[in-house]
């Protein structure tokens, strides 16, 4: 959605518009990037040798892909254009983390909880390195 923003794609396409939620397009937890590696610290500083940790990292809410499309065009103040293509197989309307593990035994809950405030994180990493990691 921030490349459209970017001018680096013309559209960003939703895979379906029929799906059984609020607006008709899937629902997904998102999770800003610094609260993943939170998470990932915390559990390298349980972890004892030759054991492994198996757990769900999410908000615990969802926003939908028009959602997040709107969020993008408030933060960047750009208009984003859409187009609507036919569903992806096995797209299931909606995915929701179960975060409670990670809450239990790291102590984790994310930092950033809005989804403009996710937004605009990434909004201003990809002004930044337009090109990704390339810059």
């Amino acid at each position: 959605v921030l490349q459209v923003a970017l001018g680096q794609r013309d559209a960003i396409t939703i895979f379906g518009d029929d799906y059984p939620t609020p607006d008709g397009t899937c629902v997904r937890d998102y999770v800003h990037v610094d609260d993943l590696a939170a998470a990932h610290l915390l559990a390298l500083e349980k972890l004892a040798p030759g054991v492994g940790l198996q757990m769900n990292l999410g908000s615990g809410s969802g926003a939908s892909v028009r959602a997040v499309i709107e969020s993008c065009r408030r933060v960047t103040g750009h208009s984003i254009p859409v187009a609507i293509g036919p569903r992806r197989p096995g797209d299931p309307p909606e995915l929701i983390a179960d975060a409670s593990l990670a809450r239990q035994s790291l102590g984790w809950r994310p930092r950033y909880t809005e989804l403009d405030e996710i937004v605009a994180s990434a909004w201003r990493w990809h002004q930044s390195h337009p090109r990704g990691y390339d810059d």
